[in-house]
């Protein structure tokens, strides 16, 4: 295990009816004047806005608000958000929404207090400060609520890029999983799907002796591959959401990436997929990771194998442990298909003849070096011959 620091001081209010305290939550954590950020209709439709606005209202906290969040948050509304606080002399972010508006009330709070361009951070610029930012979450998949990520997609180019710093993480999160239960079962596969991809990413490792981390990573898993489905066929199901919600957070704040080399090779291919045809992120990490999974595998064939036997319950091949690893790849997939997810190039509206220009994005877009670097490394080749396995 490698030495680690690890500090995640967010402050969580779960269950149901917790969106009531947000006023009393922005006030304990220095907020003055709010930026309420959020999404489209179904925050609207569903009352939750209102019901945030009035908790604001009730701790005498002014507010404005900016919504028009989008799927791939781009950096236009990022920009208008910006120019929003400085004229206005905001001093706290609300997001209420999903991954997408928190992702975007980070760069946005990051841009309202640097004088340059926002950008800056997404193309490697570390970020050191920002508006304090606080969540009501609407579906469980990012992972943005307890994390010190953020992910924009730049108009000029369809760049689809990544920040982080410990300034990102919000100082409260509302996590209610009655607010899932509108959701449609694509979009709750898909937070699955997101999820699960946060930890593999972090279980694929050239760190040894990480055994702790592994089964927190393993227990998770187990977790979203019992309740997943159960949430998915029935919206109503508040136990399945609450235990999926949870795994969210922890999936991705880190606490069990600590210690450990990572590898975001499947996020970075699927990047460039929902930039260029806004597809749902967790959709096309569907396709993506079996196919990264599989092009990688003989690079550490026994991390793959284990995986396999301890998640999903393959037998162990101890004379060709390759099988194995392989029917835990399969079996990752079948659950993914099993819950409505895509399998195929095809079934995201992806076409082959953009191949080469994906992989190019991928390795050298905003200045990238021409590898991508993680498990293992990839270059341009590479990546082509990974998107060819998703044909």
């Amino acid at each position: 295990m490698e030495n680690f620091n690890f500090y995640a001081p967010t402050y969580f209010a779960f269950g149901k009816d917790r969106e009531n305290d947000a006023g009393q939550l922005v006030k304990r954590f220095g907020g003055s004047k709010v930026l309420v950020h959020f999404g489209g209709g179904s925050v609207i439709r569903s009352g939750l806005l209102d019901r945030v606005k009035k908790s604001l209202e009730k701790e005498g906290l002014p507010f404005v608000e900016l919504g028009g969040v989008k799927p791939n948050p781009r950096s236009g509304l990022v920009y208008e958000g910006i120019d929003l606080c400085k004229k206005e002399n905001i001093d706290f972010i609300l997001a209420v929404g999903g991954g997408s508006v928190i992702d975007s009330s980070k760069a946005i709070a990051a841009g309202s207090v640097y004088d340059g361009d926002f950008w800056d951070f997404y193309e490697g610029k570390p970020v050191e400060k920002a508006l304090p930012i606080g969540t009501v979450l609407t579906i469980s998949a990012a992972g943005s609520e307890g994390s010190p990520d953020s992910v924009i997609t730049k108009e000029e180019g369809m760049l689809k890029r990544g920040a982080s710093g410990e300034a990102y993480r919000p100082k409260f999160s509302i996590l209610n999983p009655a607010l899932t239960q509108t959701l449609p079962a694509y979009q709750t596969a898909c937070g699955i799907t997101d999820i699960m991809a946060h930890l593999y990413e972090r279980y694929l490792t050239n760190t040894s002796n990480v055994e702790t981390t592994d089964r927190m990573i393993e227990a998770l898993l187990l977790a979203m591959k019992t309740e997943g489905p159960k949430a998915v066929a029935d919206t109503s199901d508040y136990e399945s959401r609450a235990n999926i919600m949870w795994a969210g957070m922890m999936a991705h704040n880190n606490s069990c990436g600590v210690g450990r080399s990572q590898d975001w090779t499947s996020h970075g291919i699927e990047h460039e997929l929902s930039a260029l045809y806004d597809c749902a992120h967790g959709a096309g990490l569907a396709v993506t990771m079996p196919a990264v999974f599989t092009y990688t595998m003989k690079h550490d064939v026994m991390r793959f194998a284990k995986v396999a036997v301890r998640v999903w319950g393959c037998q162990m091949d101890f004379d060709n442990p390759e099988n194995t690893a392989k029917e835990g790849i399969k079996a990752l997939q079948n659950f993914l298909v099993s819950i409505g997810m895509p399998k195929n190039f095809a079934e995201l509206g992806a076409k082959p003849e953009d191949i080469e220009k994906l992989a190019h994005t991928c390795c050298y877009g905003n200045g990238g070096s021409g590898e991508i670097c993680g498990f293992t490394k990839l270059n341009q080749k590479d990546v082509e011959n990974i998107y060819k396995l998703m044909l």
